[in-house]
């Protein structure tokens, strides 16, 4: 097997991965990861031929991309103090902890080598997090959190962990540089996020063509990317930046064929890119097995020991942090996304996976420092960062839907359906006032007054059938009946001509083009 057929192989795993998780109630990253351990040990599966610093800037941008798609900047400035105090000041914690602990239990270890291994396992995968709670039904609140966690957690602890390996390097740390270059990587990257965000609106603007704007936004995460780590800035800030500026900005309510398109594009992407992303974690395996021959006990100790350190400072973190975020919640006027209960804080506690980032950022520790002598210690930290990293997605991603189940925590579905009953209302209200305004310049019939009332209640009861009263519902449920049964019978019809027009194509002196344009105006019928 060359490394074109593991490819596919990861291909084809990442797609059967979801339903097959979906039959066994397992989140599909962890089955990906746990199909790479096993390919990982099979003697004609190569081992992966990818140069570790080309691991972030491939995989990470769509994977943020996509994630930034289902949030919104409005949902991330109303909850920036949950996100900082829950989130991003864990990862200094978390760092700090961890770099203690290490260096007092493996013999030499540099303070700077045990902050670059602090930095690398401090992160939670934003990828892994919402994958599982997507498919465990969690309370909205809680999977906002966890994805501004991840999102924000990966900007500073790859800052932390850049810092850190300079220093190990170098043999030189400085307080105010490091500070300094947070800051200023920050900057970079917001400046690069804005303004290519800023030119690719304007760009999709002119393109005008539902693919070609599709595929401008398959592009713009990585030049974002890679224009920020050019400049020095943070790559992970400017995708998500120009991620939040196009979501914000670069929607048309009345572009429906690039919304659907872009919907599915963006969903087939996901899949496929996370599917890899935590196929390579398990075929990374060996790299980290490799580094244990003959020291197994000892590593397994050190790894162990790591593993525990990471999971009970998220714990104890989370638990007063949680009761000062509703503390400061109980001051506010809006809605926070914050844990309400401690069943909801378990839940998020355990749902700190490592992934993706975690292992890119291991295998990227140099070889070298700049006199010429070994990395201290490298390879003891990349086998403890593989040891937290199996142990937390693996573990943890597999216990977390019975411990979810076990506290009994989910979606406050009777919110999310008023919400939608309220959305329900206002979108026919605005469907309504737009009737008004066409009857106060156009005289329509009646009949056709009537009817377009009748259509405009209808977009809100299709929405949400309780925002009418009985009498209304039970009228637009005969009408949705009619409906279902003309939609049947046209559907049936609509088949019959596209059987006849594909038989067509396969006929002599038939023009395929011409087959094809008749198609897709038939499949375009079918749609409506």
């Amino acid at each position: 097997m060359d490394q074109l057929a593991l490819l596919f192989m990861l291909l084809l795993g990442a797609v059967v991965s979801v339903p097959v998780g979906d039959r066994f109630k397992l989140p599909a990253p962890v089955l990906m990861t746990l199909l790479g351990i096993v390919l990982a040990l099979l003697d004609f599966v190569p081992n992966v031929d990818v140069a570790p610093d080309l691991i972030l800037p491939l995989l990470l941008p769509p994977l943020l991309y996509a994630a930034v798609r289902r949030t919104s900047w409005r949902q991330f400035a109303a909850n920036v103090r949950p996100i900082l105090l829950l989130a991003v000041a864990l990862v200094f914690v978390t760092t700090l902890c961890v770099a203690a602990v290490a260096q007092a239990i493996v013999p030499g270890l540099p303070i700077a080598a045990a902050v670059a291994l602090g930095a690398l396992v401090a992160p939670p995968d934003p990828v892994a997090a919402t994958a599982v709670a997507g498919q465990l039904g969690l309370p909205r609140r809680l999977v906002s959190i966890l994805e501004g966690e991840g999102l924000f957690n990966d900007v500073t602890a790859i800052v932390l962990y850049h810092v850190a390996i300079a220093a190990a390097v170098s043999g030189s740390f400085h307080v105010g540089e490091a500070a300094l270059e947070l800051v200023l990587s920050a900057v970079v990257a917001l400046v690069v996020g804005v303004v290519l965000g800023w030119c690719a609106n304007k760009l999709m603007d002119l393109l005008d063509d539902t693919t070609l704007q599709i595929g401008l936004t398959l592009l713009v995460p990585y030049a974002s990317y890679v224009m920020a780590e050019e400049l020095h800035g943070s790559g992970v800030l400017a995708v998500l930046t120009t991620a939040l500026f196009l979501a914000e900005y670069a929607t048309d309510p009345d572009d429906v064929a690039t919304r659907l398109a872009g919907h599915t594009f963006w969903d087939i992407v996901d899949t496929l890119v996370t599917g890899v992303a935590f196929g390579l974690i398990g075929l990374e395996l060996h790299n980290a097995v490799r580094t244990a021959s003959g020291r197994w006990g000892e590593m397994l100790g050190w790894a162990a020991t790591i593993v525990a350190v990471v999971v009970l400072v998220r714990l104890l973190w989370l638990l007063p942090a949680t009761w000062v975020a509703k503390r400061l919640h109980a001051k506010q006027d809006y809605d926070e996304e914050i844990p309400m209960t401690w069943r909801e804080t378990v839940v998020m506690w355990w749902s700190g996976m490592r992934g993706v980032a975690s292992v890119a950022l291991a295998l990227a520790i140099p070889l070298k420092t700049d006199d010429g002598g070994a990395f201290p210690d490298r390879d003891e930290i990349v086998f403890i960062a593989f040891g937290v990293i199996m142990a937390t997605l693996v573990l943890q991603g597999l216990t977390l839907p019975w411990l979810v189940k076990k506290l009994g925590v989910k979606a406050d579905t009777a919110r999310e359906k008023e919400f939608e009953k309220t959305l329900a209302i206002r979108a026919a209200k605005a469907a309504k006032r737009r009737l008004k305004e066409i009857e106060d310049v156009e005289e329509l019939p009646e009949e056709l007054s009537e009817q377009m009332l009748r259509r405009a209640f209808d977009i809100g009861v299709r929405i949400s059938p309780d925002m009418g009263d009985e009498e209304r519902r039970e009228a637009h449920q005969q009408r949705v009946k009619r409906l279902k049964r003309v939609r049947r019978i046209q559907g049936e019809m609509m088949s019959a001509a596209r059987h006849e027009v594909m038989a067509a194509r396969s006929e002599p002196g038939a023009d395929p083009e011409v087959v094809d344009r008749v198609l897709r105006h038939l499949d375009v019928r079918s749609l409506r």
